[in-house]
């Protein structure tokens, strides 16, 4: 026992420095610190994978007070991104939950970190990040009509045009927020996993992308918000037209993930080369709505079983 508690403060020691280092690297080296701030959750993960949430917990505090001292408020926003994340990595990964429990728990836990950073700057400091951007947007909308304006080129369509686009982001910036904050979990995860493993932690699997298949409960919430798009007569700038354009293109993108999915299903079917599952997954971002369409048809149809019938059929 007096040995596990020595190992446990040596390790935790151990893995406190290097998560110091990284911050410190990723606060004041530029350039360097694009690399380094993408393993900042690793030394996290790596002791809340081995011990309960009791001692992680209490390890975490650590790091974050060690963020503090070392970078002061500049460390501060980037360790309250990573601490929280790596901390849901490693406590997934020693109660042996699936990969895609992991996802989305660390896809949540970086939302609200995301979320309550942006209030917390809008109430301590009077910052509001995303109004600034808005302004900035606008700003440079009308730097270029004025410019337009000065070598005598009509205006009028290009402001339609951009007051279109500026609402449009305005509206569609929840779904968008939620969509990078998964899509940056992804890409995280596509890291970190590998270097736990190399560091000797046993990390959970996805299944095969092929292999994806949506609950049909995304089907039928996709036809509701789509009928309620096409019957009902929403304004925009109000509150239902955001919420139900919101859920439309949340829905639209697990659509089009479906039918990549099936591309690959396919294509693994028939035996074809890898290259051409890239190129194929390349063309469908152009192809989205296509796409988005095979993913219905996928999901409401089950086609998978019917290729799969056909394939078995035509090997004998």
């Amino acid at each position: 026992m007096q040995n596990q508690q020595t190992s446990q403060l040596t390790q935790g020691a151990l893995m406190a420095a290097v998560f110091t280092v990284l911050l410190a690297i990723s606060v004041y080296v530029p350039l360097l610190n694009v690399v380094t701030t993408l393993f900042l959750a690793v030394p996290i993960a790596w002791y809340s994978a081995k011990y309960p949430w009791q001692a992680s917990a209490l390890f975490s505090v650590v790091c974050l007070i060690l963020s503090a001292i070392v970078g002061g408020l500049l460390a501060l926003p980037i360790a309250l991104i990573h601490i929280p994340l790596g901390l849901v990595i490693g406590l997934s990964i020693y109660h042996k939950k699936s990969k895609l429990f992991m996802f989305m728990a660390s896809g949540i836990v970086l939302l609200l970190s995301v979320m309550l950073q942006y209030m917390a700057s809008i109430w301590l400091f009077g910052i509001n990040v995303i109004e600034e951007m808005m302004t900035a947007m606008e700003a440079s909308f009308k730097q270029t009509s004025v410019l337009m304006d000065q070598v005598g080129a009509s205006t009028v369509e290009f402001d339609k045009m951009a007051n279109q686009l500026t609402l449009t982001f305005e509206t569609l910036l929840p779904a968008l927020l939620v969509l990078s904050v998964f899509i940056s979990v992804w890409l995280l995860l596509l890291i970190l996993l590998p270097v736990l493993k190399r560091l000797g932690i046993e990390v959970p699997k996805f299944p095969p992308f092929r292999d994806m298949k949506l609950p049909k409960s995304v089907l039928w919430y996709y036809l509701i918000v789509l009928l309620v798009s096409l019957l009902s007569d929403l304004q925009p700038g109000t509150m239902p037209y955001m919420i139900f354009m919101n859920a439309s293109v949340v829905l639209q993108f697990l659509l089009f993930l479906q039918g990549v999915s099936f591309y690959h299903f396919y294509i693994k079917q028939e035996g074809w080369p890898k290259w051409v599952a890239v190129l194929v997954t390349i063309l469908a971002f152009p192809l989205q709505s296509f796409t988005s369409i095979v993913g219905i048809v996928d999901l409401g149809f089950d086609i998978r079983g019917w290729v799969k019938r056909a394939h078995d059929f035509k090997g004998k």
